[in-house]
């Protein structure tokens, strides 16, 4: 009985909604979701920033919700996932090239992929895979890009592994270090999903803020 419960559950979890995934998958799901979002270009949809930071949030808990994670373990599926999702869609990207994008039915990737490829052309490899981890959409579709437009692997894999450590060990404490100072924090858990997304954000703007008063500089003195 109660493993019929627990497959109705699963299979009425609702993709787009990080508590809905934790409560169903738990640690695993965290794994699962970061490994598709950033290796598999069917997972851009995915709920990315707000899963890592819900996720390290509900851990400070003890089972609020119904939802029981671990820090520890929950660190390490996060990070895996991360970073073999992006790995992979690397390796995807060298096998099938760019027409793999390019057949794409879906807009959003479309323009993703553009995105991405503007900044690789902008920013360089190094810059461009750390930044593109904070952008959703474009971190999905920037890897197999990489692989596709022929990014040295060794600097693929170093700089995946930065941006991929920074982003999802980072997110993930970041809702368990606010979890754990704040008392019933999660009942503002929405509005607060909202401003973490808009903070991991930060990284890539001020990189274009940068960016675009060097250019003015450059044309001034031109």
């Amino acid at each position: 009985m109660t493993a019929t419960v627990a497959l109705s559950a699963q299979l009425a979890v609702n993709p787009l909604d990080a508590r809905s995934l934790l409560a169903a998958f738990g640690v695993l799901g965290v794994g699962a979701v970061m490994f598709a979002e950033t290796g598999l270009l069917i997972g851009f949809f995915l709920p990315g920033d707000s899963l890592l930071f819900t996720a390290g949030l509900l851990s400070t808990g003890s089972g609020e919700h119904g939802i029981k994670l671990s820090l520890g373990p929950l660190l390490m599926a996060a990070a895996l996932g991360a970073l073999g999702g992006a790995q992979c869609g690397y390796l995807i990207g060298r096998r099938a090239g760019g027409a793999l994008l390019a057949r794409s039915p879906s807009t959003r990737l479309r323009d993703g992929a553009a995105r991405a490829e503007a900044l690789l052309a902008r920013y360089g490899h190094a810059k461009a895979v750390v930044l593109a981890r904070f952008v959703p959409v474009v971190r999905t579709v920037l890897n197999p890009l990489a692989g596709a437009l022929g990014v040295p692997a060794g600097v693929y894999t170093l700089w995946q592994v930065v941006g991929g450590l920074v982003w999802s060990v980072g997110l993930t404490l970041a809702g368990y270090a606010l979890g754990s100072s704040i008392p019933n924090v999660d009942r503002y858990l929405l509005p607060l999903v909202a401003v973490i997304v808009l903070v991991s954000l930060l990284p890539l703007a001020a990189e274009l803020y940068r960016g675009r008063r060097q250019s003015g500089t450059k044309e001034a003195r031109g």
